[in-house]
C-alpha cells in the first residue's frame, strides 16, 4: 500500500510501505478519508513521536470500512465485515490501509459522510477528555477556548454549548470571528484591538468568571490571564504555539485555588481512549445526529496533497477541520 512518509528536509512524498499485518484484536480498515491535527504537524518536525508500535507515518484520525477482522474481534465486540467506522489511531492515517483494535472504532454518526467522520475521533475525544475529564464542565459554567478558528475549538465551542455551557474563545482578526460565527461562541475576543486580560476581567465582573480554560496557544499572555479566571478554575494546557514560557504570579494560583493541567491525548493509556470513545458513542452522538454538534470542514484535499493540506494550518489559514481523501 502506500503512505504519506515524511523526508529527510521535512517534506513529504506518497510512496509504499509495508502492508498493515492485524493481531487478533484487530481490524483492516480501507481508510477513505483522514483527518489532519496539529499533533501532525509536529510529529513532521520530528517534536511529537507516535507512540510505540505505531507506524512511523502520520495520521491520528481516519473513517473506512472494515475489510477484514481479527480472529478475536467476533468474540470481543459486535463488528462485522463492511461496517463502516471511523477511528482513533496513534499514528498511520495518512495511508490506504490502517490496522485498528477493535475498541478504538465508532461507528459513523446517522447523518454525518465520511469527509465528516474522519474529522470526528481525534477532535472530539480531545474535547471530551479536556471538557468532562480533565476540566469537570458543568452546566451553567463559563469556558474559555483560546484559538477560536481552529479545529478542535469548532469541535469544543458546540459541544460546550450542548450542555449548557457559556463559551468564551479568541481569534487574532475580525475577519477570523466572522469565520467562526456559526459556531455561535457567546464572546468572540478579537486580540487584534482586545486586550484578553481586560476583557475576562469584565466577564468576571459581570458574574461569568471562567471556570475552564482550553488553551493551545500558551506563551506570554497564559500567566497574565490566571488571576482574571473564577475561584477553583482549571487552566488546561494543551499546546503552546505562542510559546512555551510565560511568568506566574503564584499568589494568583494558591489564592485562587487555580489549577494549571497540562494534558495530551495521544499520551493516555489505550484503555482510556477507548473508555472516551465509548463515552463519545453514548453522550455526544445524540448531539451529532440532533445536528447540535457537527465537525466543521474547511477544506478537502486528496492525501496526494498532504502538503498543501498540512500548510493549512502551518499558515493559521483554517477554520474548522482540513480533512485527506483517499483515492477508491
Amino acid at each position: 500500500m502506500k503512505a504519506i512518509l515524511v523526508n529527510e528536509d521535512m517534506s513529504l512524498r506518497f510512496d509504499n510501505v509495508p502492508d498493515p499485518t492485524i493481531k487478533p484484536d484487530e481490524v483492516l480498515v480501507k481508510i477513505h478519508a483522514a483527518g489532519i491535527n496539529r499533533a501532525d504537524l509536529m510529529q513532521r518536525e520530528g517534536k511529537y513521536p507516535p507512540p510505540p508500535g505505531c507506524p512511523d507515518w502520520m495520521g491520528l484520525e481516519i473513517a473506512g470500512e472494515i475489510v477484514e477482522m481479527g480472529t478475536d474481534v467476533a468474540q470481543l465486540s459486535a463488528w462485522k465485515l463492511g461496517d463502516k467506522v471511523c477511528a482513533l489511531l496513534g499514528g498511520g492515517g495518512y495511508a490506504e490501509y490502517a490496522a485498528v483494535k477493535y475498541d478504538m472504532l465508532m461507528p459513523i454518526p446517522k447523518n454525518c459522510s465520511m469527509i465528516e467522520a474522519a474529522a470526528i475521533p481525534e477532535a472530539f475525544a480531545t474535547a471530551y477528555l479536556n471538557l468532562f475529564i480533565e476540566g469537570g464542565i458543568k452546566v451553567g459554567n463559563t469556558l474559555l477556548v483560546t484559538g477560536g478558528n481552529s479545529g478542535l475549538a469548532s469541535v469544543i465551542i458546540p459541544m460546550a454549548r450542548a450542555f449548557g455551557v457559556r463559551t468564551v474563545t479568541t481569534v487574532r482578526t475580525g475577519e477570523k470571528a466572522k469565520l467562526i460565527a456559526h459556531l455561535r461562541a457567546d464572546r468572540v475576543i478579537v486580540t487584534a484591538n482586545e486586550d484578553i486580560v481586560e476583557a475576562l476581567n469584565e466577564e468576571l465582573e459581570n458574574g461569568h468568571g471562567v471556570d475552564v480554560a482550553i488553551d493551545c496557544v500558551g506563551g506570554e499572555i497564559m500567566g497574565k490571564c490566571l488571576h482574571a479566571l473564577g475561584r477553583g478554575a482549571r487552566w488546561i494546557m494543551i499546546a503552546a504555539l505562542a510559546g512555551t514560557k510565560t511568568e506566574i504570579d503564584l499568589r494568583n494560583v494558591y489564592v485562587r485555588n487555580v489549577r494549571i493541567i497540562g494534558s495530551t491525548l495521544r499520551s493516555r493509556d489505550p484503555a482510556v481512549k477507548a473508555e472516551i470513545l465509548g463515552r463519545i458513542v453514548r453522550e455526544i452522538y445524540p448531539k451529532i445526529e440532533a445536528g447540535e454538534v457537527r465537525p466543521t470542514i474547511h477544506a478537502v484535499l486528496p492525501i496526494e496533497k498532504a502538503a498543501e493540506a498540512q500548510d493549512l494550518l502551518y499558515k493559521s489559514k483554517s477554520v474548522g477541520k482540513v480533512v485527506l481523501t483517499v483515492a477508491q
